[in-house]
């Protein structure tokens, strides 16, 4: 690097004063101009802060108005025969934003924003700045040890406070490299696939997917509406431990030590680390990953400089919504957690952070290979255990996150972490009595990651299983935490505003000539949907959600989120020739078309549906004269042939089929009309 100039340098190598002798016989620099004029004290400093000044806005004009020759300025600045580098030193040097020493054009130009400032200038400010504590920046490595935590994904699916190990994202798309192509928060959920085995698409009248425990959508902040019949003393107790809660979590924050990043190399080169460092955390993200290949460069051994060269690529990605940065930063956090002499907290925090990232990106195996690397190098660490087990859930493997959470269990009892996802999985297993102390215990320890909806739904609905009330009082509770728009409607994948009723009439929805067309053609259908009944049992496929507490009750699908099953609708070309003019139907892609038949002695539990996006209409096919009914809320309803029922199934809802022979009806899911057009394009299928 070449050396520094200033001021002095450039006075002494361009000026060359006459020597004279003093009354002591000293020689010193004349100070006396070459035209032989005489100046005093206070006139020479006086014409100091002339010149300062006009070389600074001399500058600004050459550059800006184009009206000041800055190089004839210096020169007549050059006739001066004294050193006034000392004078100016202090009153320029804050304007010189080049770095070189001097003030001249370039510096003029970047200050207009005309050409950017290097690296090493940048460089250099933050180590002086970084030199002196600031007060204000609270986010520290003490409490924040991994930075940019906003990029975690918890439960409720917020970008983000520090993540619970359960952190993941929909699916592979997050950025497309494509200005303003982030989607929204919704995307960057993902839900269990392991729950799918245990609780499918629900049929017919049934909750179409009583989802995947960690998926919360991004909009989801539904309508509240109160439940007088809870009983009083229990919204006491909610409103006692929701203001216990922060006190907590806040005594548990201070007990965090703060993570040793550094070796013993690294120490001696803090001053460096952190004057980049320091760029990131202001978002300079761009110049803080030049700064930090800088150091790599410099230090290619260097855990903690690689560590923060990904973390500066990590928000460079989220900056410009790419994919390919991001993958490049998930590949200097692999290099990092390998290079020698990295800390045991360095190792954790890199590898953690890469965990998040692939998941990010959708890439759950290797993420979940990550994180089983995290656990053989810190056997003893439950949390990454239970990060482990919430990443063998997301690849559908419910037997591997089982054995994790025992693990975690027997070393940790009372992990309540732990606890609400074993009891999520003996649930999922159709184990309702054993999974309620899981759920109910793990929810009850206030531990991180515990409460969220799908914990209160599943604990809920197990209870109701059991026939006991106390159900209804963890729904409020749930409701009470924002999870729930209101004890009955529970649904927890939802666009915030919606209107929010259980039953509709078909004039309300805007969908009159939809249901118009079931209606005067619902003969065409029925004789349709009977000839691909099964004959001998007189079902369909089975449904396979687990919603039944009893009987026979099978389902044949047209459409499945917005997507059109051709074999089956070989099968009925009428009806679904019927459909094709409806996109409010057949595009809904958070919805199903089907056939729903209805044995003798079935009933199905009370359940409510994953989203408030749609509308379920039933079409009467065959209906028995009595015995068969449907409540939502309190309000219970018949069908009849050939009529349209539209009800919300969002909202707890129950089915009954006492009659003697099969009920046979139509479902056609709609989009909720009050969800814009782009809303319908964009939200993400279920």
């Amino acid at each position: 690097m070449a050396p520094r100039k200033n001021f002095r340098n450039q006075a002494k190598k361009e000026v060359k004063p006459a020597a004279v002798v003093n009354k002591n016989g000293v020689k010193a620099e004349a100070t006396v101009a070459a035209s032989g004029g005489g100046f005093s004290n206070t006139k020479i400093f006086t014409w100091f802060m002339v010149l300062a000044l006009l070389g600074v806005w001399s500058s600004v004009a050459v550059v800006w108005f184009d009206l000041v020759d800055y190089d004839n300025v210096i020169e007549r600045a050059k006739e001066f025969r004294f050193n006034f580098s000392e004078v100016l030193q202090g009153k320029l040097s804050a304007y010189d934003a080049d770095g070189d020493g001097d003030f001249d054009v370039e510096d003029a130009k970047v200050l207009l924003g005309l050409k950017e400032r290097p690296v090493s200038v940048l460089l250099r400010e933050a180590k002086e700045e970084s030199a002196v504590k600031e007060p204000d920046d609270s986010r520290d490595e003490a409490t924040h040890p991994y930075e940019d935590e906003n990029d975690a994904i918890d439960m409720k699916g917020e970008l983000v406070e520090k993540a619970q190990p359960q952190q993941t994202v929909e699916e592979s798309k997050q950025y497309n490299d494509q200005p303003g192509s982030l989607e929204t928060k919704e995307t960057i959920q993902l839900r269990y696939n392991a729950e799918a085995d245990s609780v499918p698409e629900p049929e017919a009248d049934v909750e179409p997917e009583v989802e995947s425990v960690l998926e919360p959508e991004a909009d989801v902040e539904p309508e509240v509406e109160s439940v007088p019949e809870l009983e009083a003393e229990f919204v006491p107790e909610l409103k006692e431990n929701a203001e216990e809660q922060p006190k907590d979590k806040l005594k548990e924050k201070a007990k965090k030590k703060k993570p040793k990043l550094l070796n013993k190399f690294e120490k001696t080169i803090k001053t460096e680390i952190d004057a980049a460092e320091k760029l990131r955390k202001k978002g300079k993200v761009e110049e803080a990953v030049r700064a930090f290949e800088t150091l790599v460069l410099q230090y290619p051994q260097s855990p903690r400089c690689r560590y923060g060269k990904a973390l500066a690529e990590d928000g460079l990605a989220e900056k410009m919504l790419s994919n390919d940065m991001l993958q490049k930063a998930i590949g200097t956090y692999k290099e990092a957690s390998e290079l020698p002499n990295a800390t045991p907290d360095l190792i954790k925090a890199t590898l953690k952070k890469r965990a998040e990232r692939q998941q990010f990106l959708g890439r759950m195996r290797g993420a979940l290979a990550t994180l089983e690397k995290l656990v053989q190098i810190f056997p003893e660490d439950m949390a990454l255990k239970n990060d482990l087990g919430v990443a063998h859930l997301l690849t559908g493997d419910n037997k591997s996150a089982k054995r994790v959470y025992e693990e975690v269990l027997a070393t940790a009892p009372s992990d309540g972490f732990a606890k609400v996802h074993y009891g999520f999985i003996l649930k999922s297993e159709n184990k309702i009595a054993e999974s309620i102390p899981f759920l109910r215990d793990g929810l009850e320890s206030g531990d991180p990651g515990t409460d969220d909806g799908r914990f209160y739904f599943h604990l809920g609905d197990a209870l109701q299983r059991m026939g006991d009330d106390s159900a209804y009082k963890w729904y409020e509770r749930g409701h009470q935490r924002g999870h729930f728009a209101s004890v009955w409607q529970r649904s927890l994948y939802n666009v915030d505003g919606l209107k929010a009723q259980p039953w509709w009439m078909p004039k309300d929805t805007g969908y009159m000539d939809l249901v118009k067309t079931l209606e005067r053609n619902w003969r065409i259908i029925r004789d349709e949907a009977q000839s691909v009944m099964d004959k001998t049992t007189g079902l369909f496929v089975p449904e396979e959600e687990n919603l039944r507490e009893k009987g026979e009750w099978g389902q044949f699908t047209l459409w499945q989120q917005g997507k059109k099953a051709g074999e089956s609708c070989r099968s009925v070309p009428k009806t679904c020739g019927l459909l094709e003019r409806f996109p409010e139907a057949i595009g809904c892609k958070r919805g199903q078309i089907k056939f729903s038949v209805m044995q003798p002695g079935t009933h199905v539990w009370p359940h409510t549906g994953p989203t408030n996006c749609r509308l379920r209409m039933h079409l009467g096919l065959v209906i028995p004269k009595t015995g068969c009914k449907i409540r939502c809320t309190n309000d219970t309803r018949a069908w009849e042939e050939g009529k349209v029922l539209i009800f919300d199934d969002s909202f707890e809802h129950e089915v009954w089929q006492d009659a003697d022979s099969y009920r046979l009806i139509f479902i056609v899911d709609v989009w909720h009309p009050e969800l814009t057009q782009y809303q319908r394009q964009t939200l993400s299928p279920i």
